[in-house]
């Protein structure tokens, strides 16, 4: 626990109420850090906050956000920054899948403007809002901090059924690297964390599942079946404590050097 030097820090984790944002909150609380559990989903959020409260003590927050919303996000770093006197870490995980077909002949799951619109707003607009207020206020406190965007493999390798996913997760990189030059004088390192494979988060809902199988042409059977048959060398899917575990590390500063990149988080997952 000591040795990532972690302790009353302050950490901001969008998206925290369920899946990969909610194994970080509990990551990082377990390692002496004040969480502040941001996520639109109140009931998940206030859930998440109970949990972190019971195991690792009280001084944690749950604030409502809207990540597409200016305002929301101002209110974020403004209450957390009252509560805390400080941020230090902020890891910009919300965001949002829903399969659709560039092009569906049958004319069920095609993608639409408003698919469109909707993920990138989340995953695009969601990660430059909270990454431009939250920098704004590390740069005024003079004492840097670490902003960690979640990317994904999809980003790299595209990922069929999924473009407008995969597309906003490919702008990842390309925002980390950007970012790297413009932060670093500031004192704060940009870095990104790409799962692969992962075990069953609410992300892959059965509406999920049914979507994405269907731009497959494949049974909702056939696709959970894929999941063992990847070529994925270590021979299981990733389990969210390990995402958690790399963002712990990346948040501290043992990882004061890595600035820039995205770490791949995915067992080894190839095309083969």
């Amino acid at each position: 626990m000591n040795w990532l030097g972690l302790k009353e820090r302050v950490a901001v984790v969008t998206g925290g109420a369920s899946g990969i944002g909610r194994a970080c909150c509990i990551g990082l609380a377990e390692v002496g850090v004040f969480v502040v559990v941001a996520d639109i989903n109140e009931e998940g959020g206030r859930e998440t906050i109970e949990e972190l409260k019971k195991k690792y003590g009280s001084k944690h927050l749950f604030v409502r956000v809207d990540v597409t919303d200016r305002h929301s996000v101002e209110n974020l770093i403004e209450t957390t920054v009252s509560s805390y006197g400080q941020i230090d870490i902020f890891i910009n995980n919300a965001g949002i899948n829903i399969p659709r077909l560039l092009v569906d002949p049958e004319g069920k799951e095609e993608l639409t403007e408003d698919v469109w619109n909707k993920v990138v707003s989340i995953n695009l607009k969601g990660t430059y809002l909270c990454a431009q207020i939250a920098a704004r206020r590390m740069i005024k406190s003079s004492s840097g901090g670490v902003i960690i965007n979640m990317a994904s493999e999809a980003g790299t390798e595209g990922s069929e059924g999924q473009s407008v996913y995969a597309a906003t997760k490919a702008a990842i990189y390309a925002l980390n690297r950007s970012w790297a030059k413009e932060l670093g004088k500031h004192n704060i390192r940009i870095v990104g964390v790409a799962p692969g494979i992962l075990e069953p988060t609410p992300l892959r809902s059965k509406e999920y599942e049914r979507a994405l199988a269907y731009t497959r042409g494949i049974t909702v059977e056939q696709l959970r079946a894929t999941y063992k048959t990847i070529s994925i060398p270590l021979g299981r899917s990733g389990r969210l404590s390990e995402v958690a575990d790399v963002v712990c590390f990346l948040a501290s500063d043992r990882a004061s050097y890595i600035h820039g990149t995205v770490i791949n988080v995915s067992g080894g997952k190839s095309r083969a």
